[in-house]
């Protein structure tokens, strides 16, 4: 199905056909990026799975893919914020949303998630094309000294540490868990389900466990006050933008994290007064995050190379490359992700308010395990524990979490 962008606008029956799969695609991307642990590889695999049995023209069940992809960037950050807030005495260590939750300013960090990712769709859409044109110059320098490109990045991420102290705990917890990804990635497990793939315990373990595990002895969620974003528009529109520039690099290169480009991010980016550097880090991320959904699209068309799972299974959904329907798509999703996320958040962190918060961190570490299970079998939740282990390192030592991604970044580097 060939589609022109005149045939796109004058066709009502086909925006019709459009907006409903959209909305379908944005559904699921709900459900995905609200269940935590679920990592938006593993739910791409999923629909990879399902895509060539269902009905209906192969355009638009990519497109209800990428819809999917888009809106699980922004839904994701919802339980990220309210699930596995520390005790105030553990602010230190606890993520910027948690900490800006912990000020009773969670309200806020939902909105600061919700427009740097709006605002990242909004740049990155007219920025595609040239920066695609850009990178795919370069590319082929890029892919033969990858592993210099990646020496540097791990070299950069270890020098921003502010002590010595935490330089060497992000060192040490990028060399742990750089042995972890060269041991588990490449195994293929038998699991319940066909969409397998260490991600899910690996991520699990490193990312969610630990914050989770000290969470039970925390106080929860505390009172959250109004949603008024504390930031000025400057910075904020600044921040976005360099999220959405530094989402290309993600989109290009493998190895690196939307966490690692905006902890790049942020070298530039100055801060202000009133607690800048939590809340440019929320922006930059979320913009990273999703503007790499809308340059993976555009990696795809000019390298042939599918950097992310939903443009795996894009592809495995044999869907045209209609970039017009696509990018609109996209477009689309992005302001149906940002209502939701606004809509949903502020009753998300509500909820979780009312509830014991030893009990929730209980509970969702109790599907993690079974997600684990789910995706990699009795492995997965080995894996998970000894993730888990090698995650707490850095909360520990009061380093940056964002070494951990030595899980991926070191098996390129050494593999």
């Amino acid at each position: 199905m060939v589609v022109s962008a005149l045939e796109f606008a004058a066709d009502p029956a086909f925006s019709l056909h459009l907006l409903a799969w959209v909305a379908a695609g944005a559904a699921l991307g709900s459900l995905s990026g609200l269940v935590p642990g679920l990592h938006a590889n593993n739910f791409a695999l999923l629909l990879a799975g399902v895509a060539p049995a269902v009905p209906g023209p192969p355009l638009f069940v990519g497109v209800a893919m990428l819809s999917a992809g888009v809106v699980h960037t922004f839904l994701n950050a919802v339980p990220a914020m309210a699930l596995g807030v520390p005790d105030a005495e553990m602010a230190v260590t606890a993520l910027p949303g948690h900490q800006l939750v912990l000020e009773g300013r969670g309200h806020e960090a939902i909105r600061l998630s919700a427009v740097g990712s709006i605002l990242a769709v909004v740049a990155a859409v007219p920025l595609a094309i040239p920066i695609t044109w850009a990178v795919t110059a370069a590319y082929p320098t890029i892919r033969s000294n990858l592993s210099v490109v990646l020496a540097l990045v791990v070299l950069g991420l270890v020098a921003s540490e502010y002590t010595w102290e935490r330089r060497f705990a992000g060192l040490l917890s990028f060399g742990l868990a750089a042995v972890l990804g060269s041991l588990t990635l490449d195994l293929s497990p038998d699991a319940p389900l066909e969409a397998g793939g260490m991600l899910a315990p690996l991520f699990a373990g490193l990312f969610g466990a630990p914050v989770l595990v000290d969470a039970i002895r925390g106080g929860g969620v505390p009172p959250q006050e109004g949603g008024t974003i504390r930031m000025s528009r400057p910075l904020l529109l600044a921040t976005a933008v360099a999220g959405a520039l530094a989402g290309a690099v993600v989109g290009y290169i493998p190895g690196i994290s939307a966490a690692i480009a905006a902890v790049a991010v942020l070298l530039f980016i100055p801060t202000g007064s009133v607690g800048p550097d939590n809340r440019s880090y929320i922006v930059a991320t979320s913009g990273v995050d999703t503007a790499n959904t809308i340059f993976a699209l555009f990696a795809l068309v000019a390298i042939g190379q599918p950097r992310t799972g939903v443009m795996v299974a894009f592809e495995s959904a044999n869907a045209p490359l209609e970039l017009p329907v696509l990018v609109s798509s996209v477009v689309l999703a992005g302001v149906v992700g940002f209502v939701l996320v606004i809509l949903v958040g502020d009753r998300y962190l509500t909820l979780v308010g009312r509830v014991a918060y030893w009990k929730i961190s209980a509970v969702v570490l109790g599907l993690l395990l079974v997600l684990s299970y789910l995706f990699t079998g009795p492995l997965g939740i080995v894996v998970f524990a000894v993730a888990a282990a090698v995650g707490m390192v850095p909360v520990r030592l009061r380093a940056r979490r964002v070494h951990l991604m030595g899980v991926l970044i070191g098996p390129l580097l050494f593999g």
